[in-house]
C-alpha cells in the first residue's frame, strides 16, 4: 500500500511539473511576442515619425523670365508715316515750296541774261516770266505726283501683307487726304504749265 501511495504522489508531482512548466512556457512566450509586438511597434514609430517630420527638400524657384522687348515695331507706324508723308507733299504741292521759288528765280536770271535789249516786249515776257512759272509749276507737279503715288501705295498696302491685318482707321484718313491734296496739285500744275490756268499776259 505504501509503494502505491508514494506511487500515485509522485505521478501527480509529474502532472504538476508538467502543467507547471507549460504554464511557464506559455506565459514566457506572451511576454516574448509582447516585447517582440512593442519593439515592432517603436520602430515602426519612429520610422513614421521621422518620416512625418523629414522636411521636403524645397525645389528652387526658377527665376521668371523677362518679357524680351519688342524688336519689332508695332503694325502700321511705318504705313502712319507714310500717310503724314503723302499729306505734307500734297500741302508743299499747292503752297510752294524752297526748292520750286529757287528754280523759278534761277530761271527768270537765266531769262534776262539771255534775252537781248532789242528783244520784243512778247519775248522778253516769255523768257523771263513764263518760263520762270512753268519751273514752278513743273516742281510743284513732281511733288503733287509724289503725294498721289505715296498715298495709293499706303491704301493698297493690306491687300500685299498678312492676311487679316487691319489699318487704322486714322492711316486711311491721312492717306485720301494726302491723295485729294496730290491729285489736286497735279491738276492744277498741268493747267499752269500749259498756261491754261494763269497764262502769260498778251503783250500789246
Amino acid at each position: 500500500m505504501e509503494t502505491r501511495t508514494e506511487t500515485e504522489k509522485a505521478a501527480k508531482a509529474e502532472d504538476n511539473g508538467a502543467d507547471d512548466g507549460a504554464d511557464r512556457s506559455g506565459t514566457e512566450a506572451g511576454t516574448e511576442a509582447g516585447a517582440g509586438a512593442a519593439v515592432d511597434a517603436d520602430a515602426a514609430g519612429g520610422s513614421t515619425t521621422e518620416t512625418a517630420t523629414e522636411p521636403e527638400p524645397e525645389t528652387a524657384a526658377e527665376p521668371e523670365t523677362a518679357a524680351e522687348p519688342e524688336t519689332r515695331d508695332a503694325p502700321g507706324v511705318g504705313q502712319g508715316a507714310a500717310a503724314i508723308v503723302s499729306a505734307g507733299l500734297g500741302i508743299v504741292s499747292l503752297t510752294g515750296s524752297w526748292l520750286g521759288t529757287v528754280a523759278a528765280a534761277r530761271e527768270t536770271l537765266v531769262g534776262q541774261l539771255e534775252t537781248a535789249a532789242d528783244s520784243t516786249v512778247a519775248t522778253q515776257v516769255k523768257e523771263i516770266y513764263g518760263d520762270a512759272w512753268q519751273t514752278s509749276a513743273l516742281w510743284g507737279g513732281l511733288f503733287a505726283l509724289t503725294a498721289l503715288i505715296v498715298g495709293v501705295a499706303v491704301l493698297v498696302r493690306p491687300a500685299f501683307g498678312t492676311p487679316g491685318a487691319g489699318q487704322a482707321p486714322w492711316i486711311k484718313s491721312v492717306a485720301w487726304a494726302g491723295v485729294a491734296l496730290g491729285a489736286i496739285g497735279l491738276l492744277l500744275a498741268v493747267l499752269k504749265y500749259t498756261d491754261v490756268l494763269l497764262g502769260l499776259p498778251a503783250a500789246g
